[in-house]
């Protein structure tokens, strides 16, 4: 790991309680105009998701239907009765993006692949970017609210369902994260800043409670509107 990669882990609660944990479950809302964009509107609005630390899957309580549950993993998504019996289902899910453009509408295993892979990707990070395969590098410093924050680039392998290849991450002068940057393929490709504030600590992990996405200029400014993503949690627990 680099140095600026160990400060950032060990301020988030260190790589020893990181691999400790196996699950992580948040409760809150998700929202923004990407999903009326998607023709989704409201279908996270209240979100309970369990989140596996050490392997890619997440699971929404109540996705769709309070008698339901949505599934996510890379090779797979499903919605499911309580009693495992699948509603739908769909294999190889990223494939389904192919050839959308900037307002397709999406169906509801498009949301939980993306709701899936991106939130798996939000609340293990930093420690994913301890993963084997994961290559990270700090950049030079970038000014924003009126401090130096440091950056990492981030080069994801293709085993790992994540917004783009490349990806880079801001942090502040605690090594805390306060931004984003990516341009996710599922999405067209567009550059976005993801804006981080509100960090809380649960079971000695540290995760930022009130996120926001933005769309970002080709010089990585960011623009002060639309708000494409939000996603508020109110209570998060480590198990």
């Amino acid at each position: 790991m680099t140095r600026l990669l160990d400060l950032v882990v060990e301020a988030h609660g260190g790589l020893d309680r990181w691999r400790e944990a196996r699950t992580i479950r948040a409760r809150g809302s998700i929202g923004g105009l990407l999903w009326t964009l998607r023709s989704q509107q409201g279908i996270l609005a209240t979100v309970d998701m369990t989140v596996d630390v050490q392997r890619q899957r997440v699971v929404y309580e109540g996705f769709t239907s309070p008698e339901l549950c949505g599934v996510f993993t890379p090779d797979r998504v499903a919605i499911e009765r309580r009693d495992g019996e699948v509603v739908a289902e769909r294999t190889s899910p990223r494939q389904a993006f192919v050839g959308h453009g900037s307002d397709t509408p999406w169906d509801e295993l498009h949301v939980l692949y993306f709701a899936g892979y991106a939130m798996w990707n939000y609340l293990t990070a930093p420690y994913l970017l301890t993963h084997p395969g994961v290559v990270v590098e700090e950049l030079e410093p970038w000014e924003e609210a009126g401090e130096n924050r440091r950056r990492l680039r981030a080069t994801f392998p293709d085993t790992i369902a994540t917004h783009a290849r490349e990806q880079i991450f801001h942090y502040d002068a605690a090594g805390l994260l306060r931004r984003h940057d990516y341009a996710a393929e599922v999405l067209g490709g567009a550059p976005a800043a993801h804006l981080c504030e509100k960090h809380e600590t649960a079971s000695g992990l540290v995760f930022p409670t009130h996120r926001y996405v933005l769309p970002m200029q080709e010089d990585a400014r960011v623009l002060p509107e639309p708000t494409l993503v939000t996603i508020d949690l109110t209570e998060i627990s480590v198990g």
